[in-house]
């Protein structure tokens, strides 16, 4: 910038810093204005960095995390629809405390008849209400769904002391557990399997009338080992229904038994595939390895309609072995279609798997497969390759759950093969949210009983970013000339929530168990915050290079919501304590707008304002350097004959700068700026944000200016901007491609946009036809 134009820039310095002089003493007379500030660290907030836990976000040189390793001999009762299960825990304690007791999750007992789960929330008289909800609640006994325990045995088959807590059980070692000790029992245990259609049950069967059978989605269905941690101790806060479940890494190895005509997958490496393959699904297994591009039928429709026929009284047993897995699920059945393909990622291959009955066609053949290879693809990228060997997408009525290497995922079409676009894209957005929680939280393993969003919001900002990519790589999917209709993710899509009724908006930082809207709090708000964290306030190449650091940091450990936050900031040198607790630690909202605009000539003569200013402080011109002043338009300053001049023609000390200051070539490019402005920004909104500004001059063209958020830091309420410019200034606009999610729009604009009301518009329509 050459120094005449920098010069013309700083015209209203002087005054600007006198007024900004003021507006500062304002400030500092107000007592606490510091202490409230939304720029103000999160040192109160956070926890207090440690040798377990560093203030960069990354683990300490201390950190542990237990072991639990599991053994389990499992048997599905298709007749009776129940399970059956012995499995022995070997629990190793990596901590450097000793444990006197063991927590064991019992998560079947929140379907216990007795469950206080039903009890937990208070209820009214309903305006109307579903026949079937109105039968469920009214008219139906209670479903006893929990476990039943018919022993719990130390490893020399001595019986254990145990005490149950609704879905937690106590295990009474008869001697502590000692630091870096292992200690092996056994428990054997059953439970009646549940319609997983009746309340949204996360885990059991769906019936299928016409011919009989049922399709089981299992999960949940064996004692857990609860988490012990350098945060918690135990994580034994009790699955009400809502939080969902903390858990420890171990390896499995699981045997099942089902009937010998079931299709079985679920979380491991098969280890017996001769056994229960058939020779021609061998041979199609081999060509799945290798295509990349569609996917191979292992079990084809026709065989699948055939199997429902048989109801085979014979058994065949299936065995998985799971490495460094934090859970195990599985689904069965003799009704499923099931198609594998191989995908490639940067360092491996990896097979995208699908299992759905025929009800789920022609959709499922056409789009599940695709969709979670699209996922493991994207998904990689910005975290780091999928490690297991496998995701498996399963079909399931009214389901969206997830388990390592396994998930079940609803999208039906009608009888008659047709499905509408909601169908359609409804079933792809939950098998990408569902196949990406592998990674979050299966593997960068959060507590969800806790902080839900730390695996719902990040992967549902993922999502976000796996559907735009997957719409822009099969155009045919979606419709000309648009982006996939991602329902989350987008600013717009969550100001209903966050300008809504405060006594039902929760921060997200709070327990699932303790928010009225869980989806908006948990899955959509953490997902918009990361969205517009990554393309408005860090940008792409650092939010990303951020993003990824904490992915991998965390693989394979339990990190804090304080660790993802230290992380971001730690590899980005971007300071974000204010939008952490903006956006995380309140239910404030975005409303930035202009409040006003006034316009300047340059003058000779001080204003009455700078008059008033000199006098309180003694100070005459003389004890001034020569300065410029500025005359506000609609002012008593102001004289009409400054218009349409350039600024050195009204200014004697303008010109006579110029003169003294530049050669004759410097002076004849200079850039004489006709009209001055100054824009006062506020900010009703509780939340600071970026503000993202576009200009619009007289002569058409346009102008976009990103002041960073750190602009609000000493004035919350409202900014003041000068703009200069050799054409006339005819419109602003305040966050004009909605980046921000900013809830009133009406105050974005000036000039302000006329609003026209339902009637006006109704009128208009009715003029015109």
């Amino acid at each position: 910038m050459n120094k005449a134009k920098y010069y013309f820039s700083s015209l209203l310095f002087v005054f600007a810093a006198m007024v900004s002089a003021q507006e500062e003493e304002k400030e500092v007379k107000e007592p606490g204005h510091y202490n409230q500030s939304k720029f103000k660290q999160l040192y109160e907030e956070f926890a207090t960095p440690n040798t377990y836990r560093s203030a960069s976000g990354a683990p300490g040189p201390d950190y542990y995390q237990q072991q639990a390793d599991y053994k389990m001999n499992i048997e599905l009762d298709d007749k009776n629809a129940k399970i059956y299960g012995e499995e022995t825990i070997t629990y190793t304690n990596n901590s450097p405390d000793d444990l006197e007791f063991l927590w064991v999750q019992l998560d079947q007992n929140v379907r216990t008849k007795d469950t206080k789960s039903a009890l937990r929330n208070g209820n009214g008289v309903p305006l109307a209400e579903r026949a079937s909800s109105f039968v469920q609640t009214y008219m139906t006994s209670p479903f006893d769904g929990g476990f039943n325990i018919d022993y719990v045995k130390d490893a020399n088959g001595r019986p254990l002391s145990y005490t149950v807590n609704q879905t937690m059980m106590r295990i009474n070692i008869p001697q502590p557990l000692r630091s870096k000790g292992q200690i092996s029992f056994s428990i054997k245990w059953n439970y009646n399997i549940p319609d997983h259609t009746v309340n949204r049950a996360r885990s059991g069967y769906e019936y299928f009338p016409k011919d009989g059978n049922r399709a089981y989605v299992i999960a949940q269905f064996f004692p857990r080992m609860a988490v012990y941690s350098d945060v918690e101790g135990w994580q034994n806060h009790q699955f009400w229904g809502s939080g969902e479940f903390a858990l420890p890494f171990g390896n499995y190895e699981v045997d099942i038994t089902v009937p010998a005509d079931h299709i079985l997958d679920g979380t491991g490496v098969l280890q017996n595939r001769k056994e229960v393959f058939s020779k021609e699904m061998m041979k199609r297994y081999e060509q799945a390895k290798k295509s990349y591009d569609k996917p191979v039928l292992i079990v084809t429709q026709a065989e699948a309609e055939a199997a429902e026929k048989g109801f085979s009284e014979k058994k065949k047993t299936w065995k998985l072995k799971a490495e460094n897995v934090r859970d195990f699920g599985f689904a069965s059945s003799r009704k499923f279609i099931w198609d594998m393909q191989a995908v490639k990622l940067a360092s491996k291959e990896v097979m995208a798997v699908s299992l759905y009955p025929k009800e789920g066609n022609p959709l499922w053949e056409e789009q599940s497969t695709k969709a979670v290879a699209a996922t493991l693809t994207t998904y990689s990228s910005h975290t780091f390759d999928y490690p297991y060997h496998k995701a498996i997408s399963v079909h399931a009525k009214n389901q969206g759950m997830e388990y390592p290497m396994i998930c079940w995922n609803y999208g039906r079409p009608n009888e008659d093969g047709t499905y509408s676009d909601q169908v359609k894209f409804g079933m792809i957005s939950v098998i990408i949210h569902e196949v990406g929680h592998n990674f979050f939280p299966m593997i960068v393993n959060s507590d969800e009983r806790q902080w839900g969003w730390m695996d719902e919001g990040l992967d549902t900002f993922m999502q976000y970013i796996t559907e735009q990519e997957f719409g822009e790589a099969n155009p045919e999917v979606i419709a000309p000339n648009s982006n996939y209709p991602s329902r989350r993710g987008d600013p717009s899509k969550i100001v209903p929530y966050m300008s809504g009724d405060q006594s039902t908006i929760s921060p997200i930082m709070s327990n699932p168990e303790n928010v009225y809207q869980l989806g908006p709090n948990a899955y959509g708000k953490p997902a918009t915050a990361l969205n517009i964290l990554r393309e408005t306030v860090m940008g792409r190449e650092l939010f990303d290079h951020a993003f990824k650091t904490y992915a991998n940091r965390w693989k394979f450990k339990h990190p804090t919501p304080e660790d993802f936050f230290r992380t971001l900031e730690d590899a980005s040198a971007v300071d974000l304590d204010w939008y952490w607790r903006g956006w995380f630690y309140t239910t404030d909202y975005v409303d930035i707008g202009v409040k006003g605009v006034k316009k300047y000539y340059v003058s000779d003569k001080p204003t009455k304002k700078m008059q008033e200013y000199m006098a309180a402080r003694n100070i005459t011109e003389a004890d001034l350097p020569p300065l410029v002043y500025l005359a506000e338009e609609d002012s008593e300053d102001f004289d009409a004959n400054l218009k349409g001049k350039a600024p050195s023609e009204n200014s004697t000390t303008l010109k006579e700068y110029i003169m003294d200051n530049l050669s004759v070539d410097e002076r004849a490019k200079v850039e004489e700026p006709k009209y001055f402005y100054e824009v006062t920004f506020d900010k009703p909104g509780g939340i600071p944000m970026p503000l993202i500004v576009e200009y619009t001059y007289a002569d058409g063209s346009k102008e976009n200016i990103t002041y960073p958020a750190e602009i609000w830091r000493k004035n919350d309420a409202e900014v003041k901007r000068v703009i200069s410019s050799q054409k006339e200034l005819v419109g602003i606009v305040v966050d004009p491609k909605a980046e921000t999610a900013d809830i009133d729009a009406t105050n974005n604009s000036w000039p302000k946009k006329e609003e026209r009301s339902d009637f006006d518009q109704f009128k208009k329509e009715i003029k015109g036809k």
